[in-house]
């Protein structure tokens, strides 16, 4: 396989995972998952190691927010070798509250891919937010 065709696999499966997100389907995110990842999520854990807990993680997410859910990335970067890739980019992620108002913030993230089985799997996954060190706050209004 060539980079050229191993970029394209890698931003189609980035594009139907974020679709997967924006609709709230828990069964075909956890579907991009190797059953080893290992992923630092933004909240909740220090980190979640394998599909399970990841998988128990996503539908907290996703009953965090009871309306609809945004999540749109902005220009991903892929590098990918024949079964190995990488990507990162920025990703505007949020939900309605009780009020009906949409809240959002940027967020970094990044994936480390492997090929299994002929089928690229996300093995690894970090999502985060910049903070203040002096007041311990995260920076949730900052933008690209």
């Amino acid at each position: 396989m060539s980079t050229a065709a191993a970029k394209t696999e890698i931003q189609m499966l980035i594009d139907t995972y974020r679709q997967a997100v924006s609709a709230k389907d828990v069964d075909t995110i956890m579907s991009f998952y190797d059953e080893s990842i290992v992923a630092f999520d933004a909240i909740q854990a220090l980190q979640f190691v394998g599909k399970a807990a990841y998988h128990q993680h996503w539908q907290a997410c996703m009953q965090m927010c009871p309306g609809p859910h945004m999540f749109e990335f902005q220009a991903p970067t892929i590098t990918a070798g024949e079964d190995v890739a990488f990507a990162h980019w920025l990703a505007q992620c949020g939900g309605t509250n009780e009020q009906g108002e949409m809240q959002s913030c940027w967020m970094r993230a990044s994936a480390g891919y492997r090929r299994i089985n002929g089928q690229w799997r996300i093995v690894h996954e970090h999502w985060s937010a910049p903070f203040d060190p002096a007041s311990g706050a995260a920076l949730f209004d900052l933008k690209p």
